[in-house]
């Protein structure tokens, strides 16, 4: 069984709907929500319990892990990691970085990236590679020439992969970060 790290304090979780954690699970194991997936627990929490939809996934997750029935970064699509960075840099350079190929290249060699959306400067949406894997990308200003740049990679076949590409990413964006600081 994985080791239970909740995102949600048991306090915080008591304060919002009455109940802690150890209250939760024990009603999700009493209901038999082990045997249940992840949509039909998420329903029943806010169709018979009262739980507003955020909350409902929160605990439906965190009852998920605790019972060895999840692992962190497992999402029903498959696994999914996050990287992020603050670069100095002007949020719209940080957005051409991923958007002109020629600039891409040099941070990120020999990765297909294939754009679906994209609203300019604050988010794109790619396809990696044969399209079985999907690339999230936002650009937020926190000051005056600086931009956090945060990385979502979807649908990832497992968790050996997942931490595979969570360590590669962080080394990709610590590439785009020096480029972009250090031309």
């Amino acid at each position: 069984m994985s080791v239970f790290e909740p995102t949600l304090s048991s306090k915080k979780l008591a304060e919002a709907t009455g109940r802690n954690w150890e209250e939760w699970l024990e009603l999700l194991d009493q209901a038999g929500a082990e045997r249940r997936s992840h949509t039909e627990i998420a329903r029943w929490l806010s169709d018979e319990q009262g739980v507003p939809g955020w909350l409902a996934q929160s605990i439906t997750v965190g009852y998920e892990r605790s019972r060895g029935l999840r692992e962190p970064g497992q999402r029903a699509e498959g696994w999914s990691v996050t990287a992020s960075t603050i670069v100095t840099t002007p949020v719209n350079t940080a957005f051409e970085a991923f958007e002109r190929e020629s600039i891409r290249d040099k941070w990120l060699p020999d990765a297909e990236l294939h754009l679906r959306t994209a609203t300019a400067p604050g988010s794109a949406r790619y396809d990696w590679g044969d399209g079985t894997t999907g690339i999230t990308v936002s650009f937020e200003r926190v000051g005056r020439d600086r931009c956090r740049v945060s990385l979502e990679h979807q649908k990832l076949p497992g968790s050996q992969v997942a931490d595979r590409m969570k360590s590669w990413w962080r080394e990709r964006l610590e590439a785009l970060k020096s480029l972009l600081e250090d031309g």
